[in-house]
């Protein structure tokens, strides 16, 4: 089938616009896609009638206009992150034969918003159960990225109550699990919301590189061992970093 050539220029020209070249005259778009200046212009006025470009009343250079910024902002807005991994949480499910969750941050609280029940699964879960966010692994993944400002406010009058005789009850030490959080790109629940359970999380970032949700995968602590624990990190990794690209995330961040 072939192209309209008049649609494929038009959108050419909105790709010549980035950080080096933010606004250009019309001969130098003339010039770089190699079309006459009676063209170039009528392509021009057609985008700057519906706002897709602007024009500078002094100096006469056009620039991206604030209808791209409306439908990116649509766009990015119509983006379930739930449909979206859905099909990550089933491939990883099969993978490992675990139960993999999709969680999100409510308050004080991960939110579990979406399951795929494995195989070989070891924990009993629901959607819209709710971890707390000192001793659980996806509570781990979804605090420790965020600014320091807000773990501070979050963490303001928390009470690190005791799950199992291995949770994290003081807030310094939890802090410090943070900090290692970010580091390693990962976090782990060793037995500390649960007894015998041992679970592994990984973050998801948006378009704006903060983390909206995370993804984890549990087994039991008689089964895990260093490497099968290394195996489900770089798994969870990569799976993680596909749903982040596909929120619109280009930054690397594990």
């Amino acid at each position: 089938m072939p192209i309209i050539q008049s649609v494929d220029r038009a959108l050419k020209i909105l790709d010549l616009f980035n950080e080096q070249y933010s606004e250009m005259k019309i001969t130098e778009i003339s010039r770089k896609l190699d079309l006459n200046k009676s063209t170039t212009h009528s392509l021009l006025k057609t985008l700057k009638e519906h706002n897709y470009i602007k024009q500078d009343a002094d100096n006469g250079k056009y620039s991206l206009g604030l209808k791209l910024l409306e439908r990116g902002q649509f766009m990015l807005n119509s983006m379930d992150i739930r449909e979206i991994a859905r099909k990550y949480l089933i491939d990883l499910s099969v993978t490992t034969g675990q139960t993999t969750h999709l969680v999100i941050l409510e308050g004080m609280y991960g939110v579990y918003i979406d399951k795929v029940e494995g195989a070989s699964a070891v924990v009993y879960s629901r959607i819209g159960k709710r971890v707390p966010i000192h001793s659980s692994a996806v509570g781990k993944s979804l605090m420790a990225f965020r600014q320091q400002g807000e773990i501070d406010e979050l963490l303001q009058d928390y009470e690190f109550f005791a799950q199992t005789t291995n949770t994290i009850t003081d807030k310094q030490v939890y802090l410090d699990e943070l900090t290692k959080v970010r580091t390693q790109g990962y976090s782990v629940d060793n037995e500390e919301n649960e007894p015998g359970i041992y679970c592994i999380a990984v973050p998801i970032f948006d378009h704006t590189n903060n983390v909206v949700a995370a993804i984890s995968i549990s087994t039991t602590k008689q089964t895990i061992t260093p490497t099968l624990e290394q195996e489900i990190v770089t798994t969870l990794k990569q799976t993680c970093s596909e749903i982040s690209r596909a929120l619109g995330n280009r930054k690397i961040y594990l």
